[in-house]
């Protein structure tokens, strides 16, 4: 399983991101060292991805020819470029962040300048949801609610499609959802420092060219305005709750805090709040997010709630006297899908039980959600399609600048219907308009209050 962590505006690493005694910039690989760390990322697909099967038809040509481009690429730019490429190909939202390993990430995904604008990416167009500098929009005639439909003379379809190539994710919403993040900056299509885009007018849905002039962080009050946006964008994330005095509202990034009791009353704390929960009329997973805490649902909710034998997924790990190969792991192994706990009781939960999913429900977070509906099997499921990359990760080293990190095992419900790719189950899609996003409606909250009234 995976954890994020902040991205810092201007192109700067992550601070979870390591890099070890990083070569020159420039410095191309030579031609062994290429093939070499090409041989690696092959081999990882073809031994050590279990979902090679699930990538597109045409992966193995696809692959000869980037291997012919690695044996007569000429600059370490061209060799980044195969690289994501090749990591791309596996579709793998594991995978996304190789790119900001990359040493000319800012180049290739031309994040060099950032827009005077927050968005949010559609299938056809980018959505402005911001202003964070009004002046600068305003002289391009720029409002919150209009709709770029073109970057730099190309389509929103097309820029996307060009992204995909060079980004990997399990499928296309978390690949909108990842490009809409302003911090990422991953949507733009040249280095300049003003862009020409297609802007179709909220009021009268007319369309026009506009010259835009993107932000430079060198400019130091720019970046402070800039990081001030974020951190306000990031707490208000962090601070939206659910209150409702009859809900138990359960934040899935955000239940750390329950662990913080003395070992020796852990248990009866956690009883405490399942006691109080079980009382509401209903509760609320929210699953928009990766857990902080492992044990709340492995753990605590298994304990308060579920029968004995909750099968509620299979797990397939590699098969390490046959490489290549994946054998399940038996529910006989306690520890993997529950704790073993003596004298465990039972606490049926007959209350409306909500779980709130979308792109951000990643590894971790879709294998709690999996177990959480099988333990409240009247749970009703809503929200957007998942990450599509459930189950544990592996690490494989590729030079001292790159790791290939990426899903290493099979993760299935127990009826085998997959979730790679296609994420966990939905009960009721939710869709969300221009307008909604523009007047920050949370439409899953509003489904649940509408169903407890």
């Amino acid at each position: 399983m995976i954890t994020d962590s902040l991205v810092i505006p201007g192109g700067k690493q992550k601070p979870g991101d390591k890099k070890k005694d990083s070569s020159p910039k420039d410095k191309n690989f030579a031609l062994p060292e290429r093939l070499l760390i090409f041989a690696k990322i092959q081999g990882s697909i073809d031994y050590l991805y279990p979902h090679k099967y699930l990538m597109p038809k045409n992966s193995d040509a696809y692959f000869t020819d980037l291997l012919d481009q690695t044996i007569h690429c000429s600059s370490r730019k061209d060799f980044d470029i195969i690289l994501a490429k090749a990591v791309a190909k596996m579709e793998d939202s594991h995978a996304f962040n190789f790119y900001n390993q990359l040493n000319y990430k800012n180049e290739i995904y031309h994040r060099l300048y950032y827009p005077p604008f927050d968005y949010v990416i559609f299938d056809d167009h980018l959505l402005i949801t911001h202003l964070i500098f009004p002046e600068i929009c305003s002289k391009a005639n720029i409002h919150i609610g209009d709709r770029i439909m073109k970057i730099n003379g190309k389509s929103i379809p097309e820029v996307i499609k060009e992204k995909q190539e060079l980004l990997s994710s399990s499928n296309r919403e978390t690949l909108l959802h990842m490009l809409s993040d302003y911090q990422r900056n991953l949507i733009w299509t040249d280095d300049n420092l003003q862009k020409e885009l297609t802007i179709q007018s909220k009021e009268n849905h007319t369309s026009y060219p506009a010259k835009v002039d993107f932000l430079n962080f060198t400019d130091k009050q720019q970046l402070a305005t800039v990081t001030e946006y974020i951190k306000g964008k990031i707490r208000t994330k962090d601070e939206h709750t659910m209150n409702h005095k009859d809900i138990a509202y359960f934040k899935i990034n955000d239940v750390i805090s329950f662990s913080t009791v003395p070992e020796d009353k852990q248990d009866g704390y956690m009883d405490s709040i399942f006691t109080e929960a079980s009382s509401k009329k209903a509760m609320v997973f929210d699953m928009r997010g990766y857990p902080d805490w492992g044990g709340f649902v492995f753990h605590y909710i298994y304990k308060y709630f579920s029968p004995v034998n909750n099968h509620f997924g299979k797990y397939y790990k590699p098969n390490v006297k046959n490489r290549g190969t994946y054998i399940p792991i038996s529910y006989k192994e306690f520890g993997h899908y529950y704790p073993k706990i003596e004298d465990k009781t039972v606490h049926p939960y007959k209350g409306k039980v909500f779980i709130i999913v979308n792109p951000e429900t990643l590894s971790m977070s879709e294998w709690n959600t999996m177990n959480l509906q099988k333990v409240f099997p009247q749970a009703l499921t809503i929200g957007q399609k998942t990450a599509g990359a459930d189950g544990d990760t592996t690490t494989v080293p590729l030079t001292d600048d790159y790791d290939l990190v990426f899903t290493a095992n099979g993760i299935f419900y127990d009826d085998n219907t997959p979730t790679q790719k296609v994420g966990v189950r939905i009960n009721e899609m939710i869709r969300y308009t221009d307008d909604d996003l523009i007047r920050k409606r949370d439409l899953e909250f509003e489904r649940v209050l509408k169903e407890i009234k």
